[in-house]
C-alpha cells in the first residue's frame, strides 16, 4: 500500500481505480475529501464549484456566447414616442463584449485548475483512508501553509496578481489582432468583428502600404538592436579593461565619472541632446561658428545621419551599465592565466582573444540576449531623441525612417487608433525577440558544451 502512494496518478487512472465517491466527486467537488472526514476542505471546494456554476449561469455563458459576433447592435439615434424627440439609443460594445469573454476564459481555466486539485486531493485523502495513515484536516492544511508550504503561501497572491494584470490583458491583446478594432470601429457608437488572419496578411504584403512600411522598419530595428547591443557590450568592456588596467590610477574616480551618466533621468539627457542636435541647437551653432561647415548638418533631420546619431548616442548612456558589470567579471579572472599566457609569450591582444573575451561571453550571453530584447523594445532612446523622424509620406499612417517596431506600435495606437495592428504588431515583436532569444542562447549552450569537451 505504501508503494502505492509513491505512485503518480493521472485523473483518467483516479476516475478507473477509484470508488464511486472518487467517481461521483469528478461532479461533486469535494465529495470524496468530505467521505474521507476532510468536511471543510470538501465543502470549500463544493462552495467554489457553485460559484462557478453560478458565474457560469448568471454572467459567464451569456459573455462566451457574445465573442462570437462581438455585438448585433450600434448606438444610434431612435425616436422616443413619448418624448417626441429622438434619443441615443444605447449599442452593444465589441470592447467590454471581448473583455468579459476574456474574463470568463481566465475564471473557467482556473476552475479547471481548482476542478483537479480537488480530485488529487480527494484521492489522496482516499489512499492515507486505505493505508491506515492519518487524513489531514484543514487545520493541519493551515499550519503547513506557514511551516512546509510556506512557499505556497507568499506566490499565492503574486499568482493571482499575474492571472489578473498579466495574463487577462495579454489574451485580450492576442484576440485583439483578429478583429477590425481600429479608428472605424471604435465603440460603443461602431462594433468592431473578428477578421481572423487579415491583419497579418496585410502587414505581411510587401505590395500595400501596410507591408512596405512593416518590413523597412522591422530591418531597422534589427540593424538598431545589434548596433546598440554589441556596440555598448564591446565599449563597455574595452573601458572596463582600460580603467581595470595596472598603470591607471583613481579607478574609482573613473568609475564614478562614467556613472554619473546613469544619475541622471535619461529622458530629460535625450531631450536635452535632441534640442542640441537641432537645426539652429548649440552643436550646429558652434560648429558654423567655428568655421567646421557653412550650414546646419541634418543630424535629425536625414534618415542616414540620425540613424548613425541615435546609435551614438546610446553609447553615451549604454557603455556605463556595460563597464559597471564587466569591471566585476574582469575581477573574478584569475590572474594566473595572464601570467601563464605572458610565459608562453602571448601579446594584450592574443590574451584577451584567448582568455579575457571567452570568459566574458560565458558569463554575459544572459545579458547580452536582455540587452538585445530590450534594445528591440528601446522606446525612449528613439522617442525622446527623433520622435521615429524623419517622417515621410511613404511610410503608414506617420511613421518615421528612425521608427522601431515598438515605437511605430505607440503610434499606431496613440495617434491612429490602430488598435488591431499594433496588437499584430506586438505578437510579431514577441516571436521575433522569442526566437532571436532562443537562437542565442541554444547557440551559447553549443559553444560550452564544445568548451567542455575540449
Amino acid at each position: 500500500m505504501n508503494k502505492r502512494l509513491t505512485v503518480r496518478r493521472t485523473p483518467i487512472t483516479i476516475f478507473v481505480d477509484g470508488d464511486i465517491f472518487t467517481k461521483l466527486s469528478y461532479l461533486v467537488w469535494g465529495l470524496s475529501n468530505m467521505v474521507r472526514g476532510q468536511i471543510v476542505k470538501g465543502a470549500m471546494y463544493l462552495a467554489l464549484e457553485l460559484a462557478y456554476i453560478y458565474y457560469m449561469i448568471t454572467n459567464g455563458l451569456t459573455s462566451l456566447a457574445n465573442m462570437a459576433t462581438l455585438g448585433t447592435h450600434e448606438q444610434g439615434m431612435a425616436f422616443d414616442e413619448s418624448l417626441g424627440i429622438y434619443v441615443v439609443q444605447q449599442g452593444d460594445n465589441s470592447m467590454l463584449m471581448l473583455l468579459y469573454g476574456v474574463v470568463a476564459i481566465v475564471i473557467t481555466a482556473m476552475a479547471i485548475v481548482v476542478w483537479m486539485t480537488s480530485v488529487y486531493s480527494g484521492e489522496d485523502a482516499r489512499q492515507r483512508k486505505l493505508a491506515g495513515r492519518k487524513v489531514y484536516g484543514i487545520l493541519d492544511d493551515v499550519t503547513s501553509l506557514f511551516d512546509t508550504h510556506i512557499v505556497r503561501l507568499f506566490l499565492s497572491l503574486p499568482l493571482l496578481g499575474i492571472l489578473v494584470f498579466t495574463v487577462t490583458p495579454l489574451i485580450y491583446m492576442i484576440l485583439m489582432a483578429f478583429t477590425n478594432y481600429d479608428a472605424d470601429h471604435q465603440p460603443p457608437g461602431h462594433l468592431f468583428t473578428w477578421v481572423g488572419l487579415e491583419n497579418f496578411r496585410a502587414i505581411m504584403d510587401a505590395s500595400g502600404k501596410l507591408g512596405s512600411t512593416f518590413l523597412p522598419i522591422l530591418g531597422w530595428t534589427l540593424v538598431w538592436a545589434v548596433a546598440a547591443c554589441f556596440s555598448c557590450y564591446f565599449g563597455g568592456m574595452f573601458l572596463a579593461i582600460l580603467i581595470n588596467s595596472k598603470g591607471i590610477k583613481l579607478k574609482k574616480l573613473w568609475r564614478t565619472v562614467f556613472v554619473l551618466a546613469m544619475a541622471v533621468p535619461s529622458f530629460i539627457s535625450l531631450l536635452v541632446i535632441s534640442t542640441m542636435l537641432g537645426k539652429n541647437g548649440i552643436i550646429n551653432v558652434l560648429l558654423q561658428n567655428w568655421g567646421f561647415t557653412t550650414e546646419a548638418l541634418p543630424f535629425l533631420t536625414n534618415a542616414t545621419w540620425a540613424r548613425g546619431t541615435i546609435i551614438i548616442v546610446n553609447l553615451w548612456a549604454g557603455i556605463p551599465a556595460t563597464m559597471l558589470m564587466v569591471s566585476g567579471i574582469l575581477m573574478n579572472i584569475p590572474p594566473e592565466l595572464y601570467e601563464s599566457a605572458s610565459i608562453d609569450g602571448a601579446n594584450p591582444v592574443q590574451q584577451f582573444v584567448k582568455i579575457t573575451f571567452p570568459y566574458m561571453l560565458q558569463v554575459t550571453t544572459p545579458y547580452l540576449i536582455t540587452n538585445f530584447i530590450g534594445n528591440i523594445n528601446n522606446f525612449g532612446v528613439i522617442y525622446f531623441l527623433t520622435g521615429g523622424g524623419p517622417s515621410t509620406l511613404d511610410y503608414y499612417k506617420g511613421a518615421g525612417k528612425t521608427d522601431l517596431l515598438v515605437t511605430w506600435l505607440y503610434k499606431l495606437t496613440n495617434d491612429s487608433n490602430d488598435y488591431n495592428l499594433a496588437a499584430t504588431l506586438g505578437i510579431l515583436i514577441f516571436i521575433i525577440s522569442a526566437v532571436f532569444s532562443m537562437i542565442t542562447y541554444a547557440q551559447a549552450r553549443i559553444s560550452e558544451n564544445e568548451e567542455a569537451l575540449q
